[in-house]
C-alpha cells in the first residue's frame, strides 16, 4: 500500500530528508471458529466401512444443525479411503479399509466452539484435527495497527531531530507502507485425536495484528 506525498520536498536548498520506521501492533479477540471434525470407520468391508461412516456423519451433520449451526456452515473438507495392513513374520496382511470423512464447520460464537466439539464427538465423530479462530473484519484492526505505525513513525523522527538539535517539519513528504498487504489474523491450535472430555474447554485468547510503514520528513539545521 502506497500514501502519496503530502507536501513536496525541497521547499529550501538547505532541506533534508529523514527516514523513519514505525511499527504498530493491535490486538483483537476473534470472533469466529473453524474446526474440523471427524469421522473414522474401520470394517474389512469397505462397503460397511462406507455405510457406517455416512450414517455417522449424517448424524452429526444433523445434530450441529439443531444445535443452531446452519447447514452452509457445515462443509466437506475430506474424504479418505485406505486400505491397511497388518505384517506378520514379515509377510502384509489385510486388515481392511479405513474411512475418514472431515467436515470443517464455521462458528460464528466462539464461546459455543467447546459445545459444538462435545455435541460432534457425541453422535460419534472421533476425530478433531483443527481449531482456528479468526476475526470476520481483519481491516479494521489493520487500520489501528496502521495508525499506531504512523504514530510510532513520527515518533522515530522527533526523537532523532531534538537529539541532533534539529527543526523537524512533521508533516512526511511521503509515506509506504511495508511488507505483505494485511491478511485475516488467526490462531490455531494443535491436532488432537478423539476428544472425550465431558466438557471441552477452549480458550480463543487475543489475536494480533502488524502493520509496518517507512516514512521521510523535512528537517532542517
Amino acid at each position: 500500500m502506497y500514501y502519496p506525498a503530502m507536501r513536496q520536498a525541497g521547499r529550501g536548498s538547505d532541506a533534508r530528508l529523514l527516514k523513519v520506521n514505525g511499527i504498530g501492533k493491535a490486538q483483537v479477540r476473534p470472533d469466529i471458529a473453524t474446526v474440523t471434525i471427524g469421522v473414522v470407520t474401520q470394517d474389512q468391508s469397505l462397503e460397511k466401512a462406507q455405510r457406517e461412516n455416512a450414517q455417522i456423519t449424517q448424524q452429526v451433520r444433523d445434530q450441529l444443525v439443531a444445535i443452531g449451526i446452519e447447514e452452509d456452515h457445515i462443509q466437506t473438507a475430506d474424504y479418505f479411503i485406505f486400505p491397511e495392513y497388518d505384517y506378520v513374520d514379515g509377510k502384509q496382511e489385510f486388515r481392511g479399509y479405513q474411512v475418514t470423512h472431515s467436515l470443517n464447520i464455521t462458528i460464528d460464537d466462539i464461546s459455543r466452539t467447546g459445545y459444538v466439539i462435545d455435541t460432534a464427538v457425541a453422535n460419534g465423530a472421533n476425530r478433531v484435527s483443527n481449531i482456528e479462530f479468526s476475526v470476520k473484519s481483519p481491516y479494521e484492526n489493520h487500520q489501528e495497527a496502521l495508525r499506531i505505525a504512523l504514530g510510532h513513525a513520527l515518533a522515530n523522527a522527533q526523537t532523532i531531530a531534538n537529539t541532533m538539535n534539529l527543526n523537524l517539519d512533521q508533516t512526511p513528504v511521503k509515506i509506504s507502507e511495508v511488507g505483505s498487504p494485511p491478511v485475516t489474523p488467526f490462531q490455531t491450535f494443535s491436532k488432537t485425536e478423539v476428544v472425550g472430555a465431558a466438557t471441552t474447554p477452549i480458550e480463543p485468547g487475543m489475536l494480533e495484528t502488524v502493520a509496518q510503514v517507512e516514512a521521510q520528513f523535512q528537517y532542517f539545521p
